[in-house]
């Protein structure tokens, strides 16, 4: 690298490259992968997209970066460099500051940075053969993780069962096999004498739905935490584990550190598209696979993280089981993963029509309905539950009812589609019927798109989740297996640097946020999960 303030083309930097780089004065731009929210004034706030000039990268974890006139620590795992260091940064932060003061800067900035650029395919080769990079980088990392650590395990039978190595690199070895795979259709596709020809977005449609293997990795990935904290905790395991990696000659990055880039890979892929679309013309013949592409690879994101999520409330559902009173039956995660919805209804079944008042907790699958105790009615005695997949759901009017030849109100029939079952379920108010009629609409949609994107819960997880509601703390005190999961995520830290952890979220995509559901605060003044 030549001359101070000099730009670079290089796609690629290791560590000391880029120290080198900017300590000579070149220009660096990185690009905000998240937003960074901070509070402390020696720290640099940003949101996702910011382009960020970066001052001083001699720390791996936080680097120093300056936007417009402030400057200040921000965490390096926030950004990734700019693909096209060429881009005319001068004039794109000139035009920033007239757009902030107008419409007629911000069309400023469109005509600049807009189709019309005129190196445009020059950005667009930069992109491609990021991508073709990165991918090939990527294998070799999965590799080394495959043949460099789980191979030399499976040697020490003594030291690591099956199970533990399960629990420390989940399905890598399956994700391994796919990506070798995908990376042969990118290349079958990458033009090399004209790499912005490149048509590789239909191998992203291709195989949209083998990218749904990620979920598996992603929901284990906290438990790989803690199972690799309790064994750093054990001398002869660092060192095993450092002569794995000095053996396969790996950078010297810490294996939990190596196990978090299949996190980050399934994350990057989103980005990666965006700017790809951004410099593809839409006269380019990759553009219209290119742009659902990026829907595709953003709904595999969203799919990835409703699965987490669903994943997190198990534990919830077997801790609520668990407060019930003489349960009976299989557990509820047989079936269900998911409340949509609980509320009190007034119930009647045939025969006897005998009107009943019960607490109804409709998961996926199957509705569950419990007594309240008559002096502690924060206590919930089980009566009984229905299945929802051989049940009809019907809109009954206010006045007699001709199945049980009562008046009724607010009401609404369950009735069994493979028997003579009938039950009728009444609400104390209209919008509370209304609410329970979307309920059951929902759950009817939830079991359907589970079905369509195989979604199920495995024996473990199940068994895990009731054991866990078995060793549950009393409420209020954190329950300690999640503590090394923290630990691994606050480790490491500069003493000079920003204390503060960043709330970095590598799960999230820029998605709106999910509203907090109030079900399991109303659950649990109603049926606490500690007796």
């Amino acid at each position: 690298f030549s001359g101070a303030g000099r730009k670079f083309n290089k796609l690629q930097l290791n560590a000391n490259e880029f120290i080198i780089l900017i300590s000579d004065g070149s220009v660096v731009y990185a690009e905000a992968l998240w937003d960074h929210v901070t509070m402390d004034d020696q720290e640099l706030g940003f949101k996702a997209g910011d382009v960020i000039e970066v001052v001083d990268a001699t720390n791996k974890e936080w680097w120093w970066g300056r936007i417009m006139d402030s400057e200040g620590w921000f965490p390096a795992s926030f950004v990734r460099l700019r693909v096209n260091q060429d881009e005319p940064m001068e004039e794109y932060l000139a035009h920033l500051e007239e757009a902030q003061a107008g419409e007629e800067g911000r069309a400023g900035l469109g005509l600049l940075l807009g189709p019309g650029l005129p190196c445009k395919e020059q950005m667009r080769t930069n992109v491609i053969n990021e991508i073709m990079s990165t991918e090939r980088d990527y294998i070799k990392h999965l590799k080394d993780i495959c043949e460099g650590y789980i191979k030399q395990c499976r040697k020490r039978t003594d030291m690591f069962t099956e199970e533990q190595l399960r629990t420390i690199f989940g399905n890598i070895e399956e994700i391994y096999r796919f990506q070798r795979k995908f990376l042969k259709g990118l290349e079958k596709k990458f033009n090399k004498e004209q790499p912005h020809l490149s048509e590789i977005g239909c191998c992203f449609l291709e195989h949209q739905t083998d990218f749904q293997i990620y979920s598996e990795y992603c929901n284990n990935h906290p438990n790989a935490c803690v199972q690799l904290s309790k064994l750093m905790k054990v001398n002869k395991y660092v060192f095993f584990f450092e002569a794995c990696r000095l053996l396969q000659k790996m950078i010297d990055i810490s294996l939990d550190g190596f196990l978090l880039t299949p996190v980050q890979k399934i994350c990057k892929y989103p980005l990666q598209l965006a700017e790809l679309l951004k410099y593809t013309n839409p006269q380019h013949r990759d553009y219209k696979d290119v742009e659902a592409a990026l829907n595709a690879m953003k709904n595999v994101a969203r799919l990835i993280n409703e699965r987490k999520r669903r994943l997190e409330n198990i534990d919830k559902i077997a801790q609520w089981q668990s407060s019930i009173e003489d349960w009976e039956g299989e557990d509820v995660l047989s079936r269900s993963s998911e409340l949509i919805f609980s509320g009190e209804l007034t119930k009647l079944s045939q025969p006897q029509a005998k009107s009943q008042q019960r607490m109804f907790f409709l998961f996926d699958h199957q509705m569950v309905y419990c007594k309240k105790d008559l002096l502690r009615r924060d206590m919930l005695y089980y009566k009984g539950r229905m299945d929802m997949d051989h049940m009809e759901m019907i809109d009954v009017e206010d006045g007699k009812e001709k199945d049980f030849n009562v008046n009724v109100k607010n009401a609404l029939k369950l009735r069994s589609l493979t028997g003579d079952k009938v039950h009728l379920l009444c609400a104390k108010k209209p919008e509370q019927k209304q609410r329970w009629l979307r309920a059951f609409a929902d759950e009817r949609r939830q079991v359907q798109h589970d079905r369509e994107t195989g979604f199920s819960l495995t024996e473990v997880q199940k068994k895990q989740a009731m054991l866990n509601a078995c060793k549950s703390h009393p409420a209020g005190k954190p329950k300690a297996v999640t503590r090394p999961y923290y630990d691994f995520l606050l480790r490491q830290k500069h003493p000079s640097l920003p204390t503060a952890l960043p709330q970095q979220q590598v799960f999230m995509l820029a998605e709106p946020k999910r509203k907090a559901s109030t079900f399991w605060h109303n659950i649990g003044r109603l049926a606490p999960f500690k007796k």
